[in-house]
């Protein structure tokens, strides 16, 4: 990799909306008054970084189930994944990535397998790193059966200042492991609900990379995480 690729990221098309107008606004501050102009640039700077949409290595290996979002995780507890989604009344482990207005904001699949539900829900704006924003916030779910039938849940939700959810898939649509499958704006939560037996393999405060991070192997018995801070 060269070291410009480091620095140089590419951006999702969604960001040709916001970040030539941020570039117009900046002009004109320069134009105005100079300290306001780099300001300006500064702001622009960062909505394209908001926006960039890196290449990821996602891996191969079967059963793998990795994050969906980039960021850190902010719970780990169970609960009851969304109704509409075919998943039934009781609590599963549901583990929280909570995405900062600097992270990269594209959403990735955590599994392959087929998008069986896609149930929207329009909701509050509270801060997305604490609990009632799975049930109070804006959200979109999906559930998605893997090939031996059993389902996991992918839930988008808006944070304090996002004001859009972006879902490209549909029922019926197939995804694979690391497949991008939205785009959040700005600053929000992405929770995935494990199917019943399966232990998560992060630990909270963990930090996060979209289809790269692994959650938990799925088809195998594998104890739940323990970490330590230091």
């Amino acid at each position: 990799m060269r070291m410009i690729d480091t620095v140089i990221k590419p951006m999702h098309p969604e960001g040709w909306k916001f970040v030539p107008v941020f570039a117009a606004i900046t002009a004109a501050l320069f134009w105005l008054w100079e300290p306001l102009g780099w300001l300006g640039l500064g702001l622009t700077i960062w909505c394209y970084y908001f926006f960039r949409d890196p290449k990821r290595s996602v891996p191969l290996n079967a059963g793998l189930l990795v994050s969906p979002a980039d960021g850190v995780v902010s719970l780990i507890e169970r609960a009851v994944p969304p109704a509409g989604l075919g998943m039934g009344p009781e609590a599963l482990v549901r583990v929280s990535v909570f995405m900062s207005v600097f992270n990269c904001h594209v959403n990735r699949a955590p599994i392959a397998g087929r998008v069986t539900a896609v149930v929207y829900r329009p909701g509050k704006f509270f801060n997305a790193s604490l609990d009632k924003a799975s049930e109070e916030n804006e959200r979109n779910a999906l559930a998605i059966e893997m090939a031996d039938g059993r389902k996991i849940a992918v839930v988008q939700i808006a944070g304090l200042v996002a004001r859009r959810i972006m879902c490209w898939k549909h029922p019926g649509d197939g995804v694979r492991t690391g497949e991008r499958f939205g785009l959040i704006r700005f600053g929000s939560r992405l929770d995935v609900y494990l199917p019943e037996g399966v232990h998560p393999q992060v630990a909270l405060g963990q930090t996060m990379v979209a289809g790269e991070s692994v959650i938990a192997h799925i088809g195998q018995d594998t104890p739940a995480r323990a970490a330590r801070v230091e």
